[in-house]
């Protein structure tokens, strides 16, 4: 697709600096805006790119710093915990981050409010783990230590306020991660154990299976202390089991986790089998290509028969919370036939396609509706071989996906179709199938992308929008006038609040030039952070 009309310069956008709701411009970025941006995708910019995962570094956290600086440090400890505890964040990364940040700031209330929210933050060991390792590395080159009495108090609550069976299972589960272990943490922060079964969780991981033994095998327990004492028991009689059979009775008795297996274990394809039954939905459709590979899921297996039923089982769709754009990720990648790095391969399992494709109309149940009016304008039909970065999808399915989504979880969704230098409806709806609605899209010709025809579209034909999302595989992007001058009239005249994204689909990295205006939002690629970096934009919240 070659570029028509006047096309700008592509650079990364520079806005200004009026805080979000203080300034005499609602479409300005200010400060808090630019924090919300880096909660949500780890970057203060108007270009979210995806399944980038960049260390997150104070190069990107300028507003951030800013506010900190104005006394507004409680109010972003507010915003991380909503991001983090809303689930609107890509990755929690940059909310961890931010609250080392706030945790070593000079301002008490900062500092008090930063530890008072590690609990309600790092939901699970790896997150502590990342929160004390960033902590660590912004006081390189200080002369003073991380752990003072606030940080100490803050890891042994974490420790002491866990039910004591869940704490035993996450600790055996998650043992260390950025070089920090469980008996690294509670050495240092000299924790001093709540209850008898925290002290015993406590004492197996600072001092091993043979202490606890030592200390709790011929006391008389409560019978807590009981249920936790059994449960690590179980875990260490699995670490030096040989046995395959014992091996798999634990499994399922004690529902353990294949992080809670050695290697060898790992190796049986009966032992597979036993973690399969209660495996997280999430990470049996990302193995579903190595136990194909190994034959633990074999062509009309009890196994793989009963795998397809969980898959296309509403009420475990619904337990696991799993979006319909993972299940299409996954299974474009079961497709495929082998791994990225092409060393495992295997013959995809039609049962298992199957399944996996009505999960994905299942799955839209996930979804929880925006409830604002949307346009998507796709341009794919010109390069049906182009593949979105990062993933097994072509840009054509991807599109038709995306598109199908917003048709069956947004009541008001209407999709437009690029054709040679104007837009056409698309009969893109609800009850279409991914199939129908790819040969949909890619049927009709394609022309350049110019981002301000729907908009003029809308307009024109009095359809109020909230959000704009125009979905493209051309890399470039063409309009002849400022889309924010169009964006403005359709805000005037319908009285809405109106945004637009801009996704191309194969883009690396691109933007508007300077837009000044909070509404407008690149996407290069897309995956499923995308989805909630656009719920986001939607309700106003970055």
């Amino acid at each position: 697709m070659e570029p028509s009309g006047s096309t700008t310069v592509v650079t990364s956008s520079n806005h200004t600096h009026n805080s979000t709701g203080d300034g005499s411009c609602p479409w300005e970025v200010g400060d808090k805006a630019k924090l919300c941006r880096f909660l949500c995708y780890g970057s203060e910019g108007d270009i979210y790119t995806a399944r980038e995962e960049g260390h997150v570094s104070m190069e990107n956290a300028g507003a951030l710093l800013s506010l900190l600086q104005e006394g507004r440090g409680t109010e972003v400890v507010d915003e991380i915990k909503r991001f983090t505890c809303d689930a609107q964040a890509v990755s929690l990364h940059p909310s961890l981050f931010a609250l080392a940040l706030c945790s070593q700031y000079s301002e008490l209330k900062t500092r008090q409010a930063a530890f008072k929210a590690v609990k309600e933050v790092c939901r699970n060991p790896a997150h502590l783990f990342a929160f004390i390792q960033y902590k660590k590395e912004l006081k390189e080159g200080m002369t003073c230590g991380i752990w003072g009495r606030a940080l100490r108090k803050a890891v042994s609550d974490w420790y002491n306020e866990q039910d004591p069976m869940n704490l035993a299972a996450v600790v055996t589960k998650f043992k260390q991660r950025e070089g920090w272990s469980h008996q690294d943490l509670l050495r240092l922060s000299h924790t001093k154990p709540a209850n008898e079964s925290i002290a015993l969780i406590c004492k197996y991981l600072t001092k091993g299976w043979k202490e606890v033994q030592a200390a709790y095998g011929e006391k008389e327990n409560s019978e807590e202390v009981l249920k936790v004492l059994s449960y690590l028991e179980v875990v260490e009689k699995v670490k030096h089991s040989c046995d395959e059979t014992e091996v798999i009775n634990l499994i399922e008795e004690y529902k353990l986790e294949r992080e809670q297996l050695l290697t060898d274990h790992l190796k049986s394809k009966q032992v597979w089998r036993a973690l399969l039954k209660e495996m997280p939905l999430h990470s049996v459709l990302w193995t579903l290509g190595k136990m194909t590979s190994n034959k633990i899921l074999e062509p009309g297996g009890s196994a793989t028969q009963a795998l397809c039923e969980r898959i296309q089982s509403e009420a475990a769709l619904e337990k696991a919370k799993i979006h319909p754009f993972s299940i299409l990720l996954a299974l474009e990648n079961y497709k495929r036939g082998q791994g990225y790095q092409g060393k495992t391969k295997w013959e995809p399992n039609s049962s298992i396609l199957k399944a996996m494709d009505s999960a994905f109309y299942t799955s839209s149940m996930n979804v929880e509706p925006v409830g604002k009016r949307f346009l998507l304008a796709v341009d794919v039909s010109t390069s049906l071989s182009s593949i979105v970065p990062g993933t097994s999808v072509n840009t054509a399915i991807a599109a038709a996906a995306i598109t199908l989504i917003f048709a069956r979880t947004e009541v008001d969704t209407q999709v437009l179709a690029y054709s040679e230098g104007a837009l056409v409806p698309c009969t893109v709806s609800a009850d279409v199938t991914l199939a129908q609605a790819t040969t949909e899209l890619v049927k009709i010709p394609g022309g350049s992308t110019d981002c301000t025809l729907p908009i003029i579209w809308a307009t024109e034909n009095g359809k109020a929008v909230d959000v704009f999302i125009i979905l493209t595989n051309n890399p470039v992007w063409t309009f002849t006038a400022s889309p924010v001058e169009f964006l403005q009239k359709h805000r005037e005249k319908f009285g809405a609040n109106s945004k637009l994204v801009m996704c191309g689909l194969t883009s690396t990295g691109h933007a508007l030039a300077d837009t000044e205006d909070r509404g407008l939002l690149s996407m290069c690629g897309f995956d499923l952070g995308s989805f909630s970096v656009i719920r986001n934009l939607a309700q106003g919240l970055i």
